[in-house]
């Protein structure tokens, strides 16, 4: 959290994060160009300049997999929530390596064009008619767009100033930006090659991101049960100390009810950050810690400690001997609710 703008907010956690994945970035590049010459399937000797577009190209697709993959994989398992707190660092560096390749197309295929190199990247094929053949550069170039908007939009002042719902619909490009790029191998490279490993590696990473959003999905809160305007939203007992149960108020809303020690409190699960699970974090020093950048708020009644102002919607509670009841109609931001004390019989 922050009551100012800076630039990057570093800490031991995110230099250790960026070093990892920049020491990954290199490693994956270095071992592509010792090894793609090798195994590159083609009948000429093939140029250095084209094993170097190839090894950004595709460990670009491949941080673009992973980036989609840490959301799913930290729903399923926390043990992966480390992962999201830095993720826009990754996004940023994912555009970079993009970009890269995008530099090394540009200046091999068409450095003695008589025109504009991108111009003629986008006029030297036009048959959007037909599969085979279709100009698939015009899809990378929409891909590397989203990912240099995104990259663009990351910091907290643009989150501030677009809202937390419009910030949040932008960066959900990265799915149609992620379409794009798999059309954008699908059709281009895929469609030359013989050798099976780039296209093996390729259809596992998609298939890995796609199974792993079906299990996320899968493990999402079941429709309420309600009794009027109340919400069941399970068993007393089920709730660690500390942590929270998700219950699904209506069909766009989430509410978090968190354990406080012997008391229970209902806020809003998305934080007013970036709309992060706050019922995937945990309270600390008496308050409800985003998993995600580590906003915090007061369970009872949703407003961050002084000097922060973010606020979250709170709800009403009541026990039904052991079973939590959620009131469907939720508080404005930041007003208080009397914590529910836990029934005598939970421990």
């Amino acid at each position: 959290m922050s009551v100012k703008y800076v630039p990057v907010q570093w800490n031991p956690n995110k230099y250790v994060y960026d070093a990892v994945l920049l020491a990954s970035v290199v490693l994956y590049i270095f071992v592509f160009l010792e090894l793609g010459t090798a195994a590159a399937d083609v009948t000429q000797p093939i140029n250095g300049a084209i094993v170097r577009m190839r090894a950004f190209g595709s460990c670009a697709f491949l941080m673009l997999s992973v980036i989609l993959a840490i959301g799913p994989l930290a729903r399923l398992d926390r043990r992966f929530l480390p992962l999201l707190y830095n993720r826009r660092h990754f996004g940023v560096m994912t555009f970079a390596v993009a970009l890269t390749h995008a530099v090394y197309v540009l200046g091999w295929y068409f450095a003695f064009s008589p025109t504009d190199p991108l111009v003629a990247l986008l006029t030297a094929n036009t048959a959007y008619g037909q599969v085979l053949g279709f100009p698939f550069e015009v899809l990378g170039i929409a891909a590397l767009l989203v990912l240099a908007i995104l990259a663009a939009t990351s910091h907290d002042f643009w989150l501030s100033f677009l809202s937390p719902p419009l910030w949040k619909a932008l960066h959900l490009l990265i799915y149609p930006a992620y379409a794009a790029a798999v059309a954008h191998v699908a059709l281009g490279y895929l469609q030359d090659a013989t050798n099976p490993a780039f296209a093996l590696l390729f259809g596992g990473a998609v298939l890995t991101v796609g199974a792993l959003h079906l299990a996320a999905w899968l493990r999402a809160p079941a429709e309420p049960t309600t009794a009027d305007d109340w919400v069941m939203a399970g068993d007393a007992g089920d709730i660690p100390d500390g942590r929270a149960i998700v219950v699904r108020i209506s069909p766009t809303e989430r509410a978090a009810v968190f354990r406080n020690g012997r008391t229970l409190s209902a806020v809003s699960n998305a934080c007013a950050h970036q709309n992060g699970p706050l019922g995937e974090g945990r309270i600390v020093y008496g308050c409800i810690t985003c998993p995600w950048h580590g906003f915090q708020y007061r369970p009872e009644d949703g407003c961050s400690p002084a000097p922060f102002t973010e606020k979250v919607p709170t709800y009403d509670l009541k026990l039904e001997g052991r079973t939590v009841l959620v009131r469907r109609t939720a508080h404005p931001p930041g007003t208080r609710v009397e914590p529910t004390p836990l029934p005598e019989d939970v421990a």
